[in-house]
């Protein structure tokens, strides 16, 4: 029988892994990801705010720029909450890779965004891929860098991911 075990671990090394990755994936969901799903739409800046390290590194890879946490979450003028406040939005996750271990862990996706005007029912949608990492700080997890690009992302590329397990 021990054999048959040892066996098992070396041919399909993957096979210990995912009891120990769902462990972290389950605490990063609940911890980060749906605390960063809720405020997305509601326009909580400080719920927001609270799943990402002050360390954190934002990189938008379409426009080549890298700025830290004071850049990240500056003011958002008044005149844009208000333009922004007719459209009601959200977003959805979907997983291509998901790395973790006891502090660390690593993600890579694809999020679509939806809004919707609650005045005239009009509908946006779109599309981009995502690369987070994020770190255990204090015994609950913090988004530590956070990229994306619409490159490659796309409504097709998105369904072959796999959607976040709550």
């Amino acid at each position: 029988m021990k054999k048959i075990i040892i066996a098992t671990f070396i041919l399909f090394p993957g096979f210990r892994l995912l009891g120990q990755d769902s462990k972290f994936v389950k605490e990063i969901n609940e911890q980060v990801l749906m605390t960063f799903i809720k405020p997305f739409g509601g326009g909580d800046e400080e719920q927001f705010k609270s799943v990402h390290s002050k360390d954190v590194v934002r990189v938008v890879q379409d426009d080549g720029e890298i700025f830290g946490y004071d850049r990240y979450f500056k003011k958002i003028p008044d005149s844009l909450k208000v333009k922004w406040a007719f459209w009601k939005k959200n977003v959805e996750l979907r997983f291509t890779q998901r790395i973790s271990s006891e502090d660390k862990a690593f993600e890579v996706g694809f999020y679509k965004t939806t809004s919707t005007n609650i005045q005239t029912g009009e509908q946006r949608k779109n599309f981009g891929r995502f690369h987070v990492l994020l770190r255990k700080e204090n015994g609950s997890w913090k988004i530590v860098m956070d990229a994306d690009t619409r490159e490659g992302a796309s409504g097709e590329n998105s369904n072959k991911a796999s959607p976040m397990q709550l």
